[in-house]
């Protein structure tokens, strides 16, 4: 792998009730992500994916914290930096979208002044400037009437065009990380496909790297070169891409393949995953997956796996491999 833009150390992410009492939500992570590069986080709904991309941006709700571990952008840990020092790293270097953007911009304040406030904030321009970067980068993302869309209010646009801007948003100052938390999930499948076409252009067009969060296993086979597996809250399983399709390792990772709908070959039927992952705080203390997984022992209810490197570059926390 080429030089980390990003280092994740044993990240450790707890949500506090009112009476202090403790809630681990990611238990001690690790991962890398190289310039250029396309790494997919997948799992179900409640593995700690989109807690693991709140806890690098440090966007966590109030109720949560990181207990321990470091987030390293180029070498400097960014947990425990004061609001100040991490909003200008926030938008310029590291950028995020969100699943749904409405979430993300503001109702009352037109797409124009959104833009170029953060445009101003960070690459340090006139406002005339600005506005010329934002009209570039919503040419660029699909908008060919720039000057009317920063006339608009959120409200005015589709789910789709909001998400255009927000990815324009995102890339407006250049950021070296990318993290993208579910972004087609909530768009039609031809909105799908431009987004992903349009993430896949600036790839191809910059040195940014992406943190692609996703459960939609199509989206990874198509964007990603590496892929980490999480469930309930840990690395189960992380290789390249290829491997991760071809010759997966992790049960819960057979399991995501087998639940998975195939467009070619022979029509096979779909094998769910019984059961749901865990809540947090009620975690069991063996391996969190033996409750659901079709080959656990009484050894896996027992006894916590660590997560080791079977191969150059494949890690999988299994005692049964």
């Amino acid at each position: 792998m080429q030089e980390a833009i990003l280092e994740v150390k044993a990240l450790k992410t707890v949500f506090k009730d009112k009476k202090k009492n403790e809630k681990v939500i990611v238990d001690g992570i690790d991962f890398e992500i190289g310039t250029n590069e396309v790494v997919a986080l997948v799992g179900e709904s409640g593995c700690g994916k989109s807690m693991t991309s709140l806890s690098i941006m440090q966007l966590l709700p109030q109720a949560g914290e990181i207990a321990s571990g470091e987030v390293r952008y180029r070498g400097k840990n960014l947990v425990g930096l004061n609001k100040k020092e991490m909003a200008n790293v926030r938008g310029g270097k590291l950028s995020m979208i969100f699943q749904e953007p409405m979430t993300s911009l503001n109702p009352v304040l037109t797409i124009g002044f959104q833009l170029t406030e953060s445009i101003t904030k960070h690459l340090k321009v006139s406002k005339d400037e600005a506005i010329k970067i934002a009209d570039d980068w919503l040419k660029r993302v699909g908008f060919p009437e720039p000057t009317r869309i920063r006339k608009e209010y959120p409200h005015r646009l589709s789910g789709g065009m909001r998400q255009r801007v927000m990815l324009a948003m995102a890339m407006s100052c250049k950021p070296d990380l990318l993290i993208a938390d579910e972004p087609t999930t909530a768009l039609d499948v031809t909105i799908q496909a431009q987004v992903l076409d349009l993430i896949r252009n600036l790839l191809d067009e910059t040195d940014m790297s992406v943190l692609f969060i996703t459960h939609d296993l199509g989206v990874v086979a198509e964007m990603a070169n590496r892929v980490i597996v999480m469930y309930a809250g840990q690395i189960v399983e992380t290789a390249d891409v290829r491997t991760i399709f071809t010759s997966p390792q992790h049960p819960y990772t057979k399991g995501l393949l087998q639940s998975t709908p195939r467009m070619t070959g022979s029509i096979e039927k779909l094998h769910p995953i019984p059961g749901t992952v865990p809540a947090a705080g009620a975690f069991p203390e063996g391996c969190r997956f033996a409750e659901r997984c079709p080959v656990a022992t009484a050894s896996c209810r027992e006894q916590m796996p660590e997560l080791r490197e079977i191969n150059p570059g494949h890690k999988v926390r299994c005692i049964l491999v």
